[in-house]
């Protein structure tokens, strides 16, 4: 019980920012590019409350834990996005599904140039430690899932945008079953064949990114 206490105190915060930024970066995109529908619902906002699923965002997440998953995934309330009301829906919907797993790069980015300063500055508190790290494995595991290419992910969105009309379209008729599709793919654990590669490249990226800093504090 300790254990999962600590587990939560660790994870808590870091879960908290990369479902709210991801969602508030898709509704701040569809509004930058002409939905304004997710911004009228009051969801481009920093407040969890407004993006959290009580199924999506707790309850999966806690059973995977216990079933021993090794990816340990959820979502939050999918943010409105009425693609039609964009200015190039086609293009442009290929940026808004991109907004939030960028910004969970971003996120982890962030998170990763904290355990740097903090590994420097040898801080005695090893709590700080574990939520940075946390933070960078949560972020780079909700990046590479939404990423795989399946709708309604964001990986699906911007495959069906980069599609030719006559084969988006038909692509698009998989988003009832997407889910499905994942989760299958998940318990048969072919879906670490896509997180593993993607997490792995995206890490080595961020660390280059920081190297000049990791070079300036050690």
């Amino acid at each position: 019980m300790n254990d999962l206490i600590q587990t939560f105190a660790v994870y808590a915060l870091p879960i908290l920012f990369a479902i709210t930024l991801h969602e508030a970066s898709h509704a701040y995109a569809a509004k930058y590019f002409g939905d304004t529908t997710a911004y009228a619902q009051g969801r481009m906002s920093l407040n969890p409350v407004k993006h959290i699923d009580p199924i999506g965002t707790l309850l999966i997440p806690i059973v995977l834990y216990f079933a021993g998953s090794p990816f340990l995934f959820g979502y939050a309330k999918p943010v409105p996005v009425e693609f039609g009301n964009l200015r190039k829906p086609k293009r442009h919907m290929a940026w808004v599904a991109l907004a939030g797993p960028a910004a969970n790069l971003v996120m982890a980015l962030m998170w990763m140039v904290l355990a740097v300063m903090l590994g420097a500055w040898h801080a005695q508190e090893e709590f700080f430690m574990r939520m940075a790290q946390a933070g960078i494995l949560t972020n780079l595991v909700i990046f590479a899932f939404n990423l795989f290419p399946v709708p309604p992910l964001d990986g699906g969105r911007i495959m069906t945008s980069l599609l030719p009309h006559k084969y988006a379209y038909k692509y698009a008729q998989l988003e009832p079953y997407g889910f499905f599709i994942v989760l299958g793919l998940m318990f048969l654990k072919v879906l670490s064949y896509w997180m593993m590669p993607v997490m792995y490249a995206a890490n080595a990226m961020l660390l280059l990114i920081i190297s000049p800093l990791t070079f300036l504090l050690n």
